[in-house]
């Protein structure tokens, strides 16, 4: 998760209405994502500034992303471990353990947005600590941006973070039958290649653990690009960036090859698909393409399409509860357990 796109003047307004982080989970907040039906959020907006006026009186609360996240009494967290290596290059994660697990639980795998350019392993601690504390052995990758490396390099690296996950699955008992890969935007487009691109030998990479799959069961994707090859999408700044500046004129079949899109078919994992109705960076539309055709092939989705909200729209307290109710249940159908057992 980023921040949302604000101006100076309601930067500073927003600034006054962040929301303090606790290390444990929140017995109020617990009910509510107990209940049977999701969480009602606030009306939805027109727009970025329209929000961050109504966050200002007090209609939605902000999170503070950049506070530090305490880590629960219940989890133990072991930052910067590494999954693979590139040359003398380590690819880090870290992990967030469950204390006193008995025997082995669901993998759940974030994996960050940031237009393939910014952005960290810590920038989803807040969803990590949650689940981790709910039983799940969680993981927050970073991998190669394209500052250092285009794509495919950080295609490869989460597929090495998956084939990581079930080298040691004995290790840190995760399940290796029941791995989700979640991200937001970028980090969504990553999980969803995750999910939909198994076995396509040059998205592989040499990281390491060869021998293991990079094939996950569920995919979570907020708001993330689906098909980057359509007309509207080509002269994007972001990503043109992550071709290196190539155009889709240039290399048609990388940007095919980059695109969710082109890799769905029927034996697909189950997907629950996030994402709102004013969002500016990547478009509704991309999600409601990806729910219709998975629909088609027979592969199981939950779409949860927000009237109103913008991309990043999980900044919102409100709306980042609607979407852990989405998650754990979604998670609860298809591991078809709870939380670590």
């Amino acid at each position: 998760m980023k921040r949302i796109p604000l101006s100076v003047t309601l930067l500073l307004t927003a600034a006054l209405l962040l929301q303090p982080l606790s290390a444990a989970l929140d017995p109020q907040e617990e009910a509510i994502l107990a209940a049977p039906e999701p969480p009602a959020v606030p009306t939805g907006f027109t727009d970025e500034k329209q929000l961050m006026l109504a966050a200002a009186g007090g209609l939605l609360t902000l999170l503070d992303l950049d506070a530090e996240i305490p880590v629960p009494d219940s989890v133990e967290m072991i930052p910067d471990v590494e999954y693979g290596r590139v040359g003398d290059r380590p690819l880090l994660l870290d992990v967030y353990l469950p204390k006193n697990l008995d025997k082995p639980a669901p993998g759940l795998m974030f994996i960050h947005g940031g237009g393939w350019k910014n952005g960290g392993k810590k920038d989803y601690k807040y969803y990590c600590v949650r689940f981790a504390a709910r039983g799940y052995v969680v993981v927050s990758i970073s991998y190669r941006l394209i500052g250092e490396a285009v794509f495919p390099a950080c295609v490869q690296d989460a597929k090495c973070a998956v084939r990581w996950m079930r080298a040691n699955a004995d290790k840190y008992k995760i399940d290796p039958d029941r791995i989700a890969a979640i991200g937001g935007s970028a980090g969504g487009h990553l999980s969803m290649m995750l999910g939909y691109s198994a076995g396509v030998p040059e998205l592989e990479g040499n990281g390491g653990h060869a021998e293991f799959s990079s094939a996950v069961n569920a995919v979570v994707d907020l708001y993330g690009p689906v098909d980057i090859t359509l007309p509207e999408h080509r002269g994007n700044p972001t990503v043109l960036g992550f071709f290196g500046g190539k155009t889709y004129d240039e290399i048609p079949d990388q940007y095919k090859l980059a695109s969710p899109w082109f890799h769905l078919d029927p034996k697909d994992p189950p997907t629950l698909i996030l994402h709102g109705t004013i969002d500016t960076i990547v478009p509704v539309s991309q999600s409601d393409i990806l729910n219709a055709k998975l629909k088609e092939l027979g592969v199981p989705v939950t779409y949860d399409r927000l009237d109103g909200y913008p991309h990043t729209m999980d900044i919102a307290k409100e709306v980042n509860l609607r979407c852990q109710w989405f998650m754990l249940r979604f998670l609860e159908e298809h591991f078809k357990t709870k939380a670590g057992k």
